[in-house]
This record gives structure tokens, sequence and C-alpha cells, in this order.
């Protein structure tokens, strides 16, 4: 997978394990392999979740102002995470980390 699709603020869902079929923004890439992602409800700026890309569903939407804003290394906060997320996909925190 290259860089272009493993990008700061894209919207992912989890293909498998216990949060399967739920939305999340990418935090920070760590490898080829690994990424960070949060939710801003369950898995929240302070802790993001370590995945294995290939258990992700990359989405064409990146967040661009929360994308420049971690690249500008200002803080992000979990609201802005929740409410970009309900913003593009519509749903309401159970589909994203609360179940």
């Amino acid at each position: 997978m290259t860089n272009g699709i493993m990008k700061v603020g894209r919207l992912v869902s989890s293909k498998a394990g216990r949060d399967k079929d739920h939305y999340f923004l990418v935090m920070d890439i760590l490898n080829e392999s690994f990424v960070r992602v949060v939710d801003g409800v369950k898995r929240k700026v302070e802790n993001p979740k370590r995945k294995n890309i290939k258990h992700l569903q990359f989405h064409d939407e990146v967040i661009t102002i929360i994308a420049e804003k971690i690249n500008r290394k200002e803080r992000v906060t979990d609201a802005e995470v929740r409410q970009a997320i309900e913003g593009l996909v519509g749903v309401s925190d159970e589909r994203f980390g609360s179940a």
C-alpha cells in the first residue's frame, strides 16, 4: 500500500476485530504496515489504536482541517474527530467506537 492511500486525516473503517465496521480517522502512520487511528469516543486522541492496514478499509475522504492541525503539531480534540466522522458518514456514536 502506498503512502498516498495511508494519509493522516483519512477516513477508514475496520474490516476485522472487535471494532469491525467502525469508523476512524488516521492519526499517525507508524510504518508501511501499521497506523494509529482515533474515533473520538472509545479510541480517543490521547490513546489511539494501533491497527494493521490489512484490517482497514481506506475511504476516499480526508479531513483536511484535522490533517493540517496534526501536521502542525496542534492539538486535535475528540469532539473535532467525532464531528468530522459524523459529518462524513452520518452515523451516531455507536457506529464508531462505543459498541
